[in-house]
């Protein structure tokens, strides 16, 4: 038997992450202009790492409780007991992803079908079939908003989980309250779970960003994480909130997979949820309106209200986003092509999360572009 016919079924079906390839490229090419990672451009809150390095100086580098520090949990817990009729059921978990891995692995059985929209995060469809599920697309375009006609479409007999992700990675479109409220009515029609991922929820410009826990709490696993609010991204922190049942299995799983989220990082995590982000927040709500202003009218693009990217459609003389991107390459400006994220190729992410002048920079090729 050859080496590689070693590699299971599920791991043949999983490819490097197109956006990952983008990053590592970057570290091949001389100042180029970044527009491909979503990762915040601002420090950690200073609060944050004095927690996390008295935590490690004090001894508490052990396994904490799976379910996560008393004092995260219940200072998580006030932040989403307005949800909830009784105290809410929390779970920290090593990050969001971490999470949503364990939410699938805990709900989906065989042959489940899965349905969330597109474009989506580039996760979503590898984490489904591992669980064993099936994932099922369903378009937003052109505005990026939810479409619960379409969503109606979808579902058949063997749907059971709807997955949400507000405000949207890759378009930073914020779904809005009505059509979220239908889509809840749809589950609570035909008996679905709603898995909520809102990695994005404190990075929201114009107003707040609704949830499905408004609506539907009973049947929503609420999955937040600190990585873009609080420029986290390498420690690993997240929660879950939702149905108890579903929660404390969430619980057990963990115990046998990432036994607890890194005991430091939780230190961290309470400092931070005591920190103010209004200024950082207020500075990427601006960083939008400066790539707006800089692109002007050479894109077509739904506005975002959330995150730190625009997702753009590719100009009419190139066959796709594909070969856009290869074009920007060879201008030194690396972005996303939308087929990361997408059944379509039609669109490319960039991220906003750099210095004005970069922005400006990458936006001066990407008009030149259009020519």
């Amino acid at each position: 038997m050859a080496i590689e016919d070693f590699i299971s079924e599920r791991a043949r079906l999983v490819k490097e992450s197109g956006i990952r390839r983008i990053f590592n490229l970057a570290a091949s090419l001389k100042d180029p202009i970044n527009f491909s990672i979503g990762q915040p451009d601002f420090e950690v809150p200073e609060p944050a790492k004095q927690a996390a390095i008295e935590a490690i100086r004090a001894g508490h580098n052990g396994y904490t409780v799976t379910q996560g520090l008393p004092a995260l949990r219940e200072k998580i817990a006030a932040r989403v007991a307005h949800y909830y009729s009784g105290p809410p059921e929390i779970l920290v978990t090593s990050g969001l992803s971490g999470g949503l891995l364990l939410a699938l692995m805990a709900t989906v059985n065989a042959g489940d079908e899965v349905i969330y929209p597109d474009p989506y995060f580039v996760s979503y469809p590898n984490l489904v079939q591992w669980a064993g599920g099936k994932p099922v697309a369903v378009s937003t375009y052109p505005d990026f908003q939810l479409s619960p006609d379409r969503i109606a479409e979808a579902i058949t007999p063997k749907t059971k989980i709807l997955l949400l992700n507000s405000p949207n990675n890759p378009t930073g479109v914020v779904y809005d309250a009505e059509r979220i409220q239908q889509v809840c009515a749809l589950a609570e029609k035909h008996d679905l779970l709603i898995i909520s991922d809102e990695i994005y929820f404190d990075l929201s410009y114009d107003g707040p960003t609704p949830s499905p826990a408004e609506f539907v709490p009973q049947r929503t696993i609420l999955l937040r994480g600190f990585s873009k609010s609080y420029s986290m991204t390498g420690w690993r922190m997240g929660y879950a909130s939702g149905p108890k049942v579903i929660i404390q299995q969430m619980g057990n799983m963990q115990q046998y997979t990432f036994v607890c989220a890194p005991s430091m990082a939780q230190h961290g995590a309470l400092a931070a949820l005591d920190t103010d982000m209004s200024e950082q927040v207020g500075n990427y709500s601006r960083k939008r309106d400066l790539v707006i202003e800089e692109l002007g009218s050479h894109f077509e693009y739904a506005k975002p209200h959330g995150g730190f990217y625009f997702f753009l459609k590719v100009p009419a003389r190139f066959e796709n986003s594909t070969q856009f991107v290869e074009a920007a390459l060879d201008q030194n400006l690396l972005c996303v092509p939308g087929a990361v994220f997408s059944r379509q190729d039609t669109h490319f992410r960039i991220s906003y999360a750099t210095a004005d002048h970069t922005i400006r920079r990458g936006c001066e090729v990407l008009r030149a572009m259009t020519g």
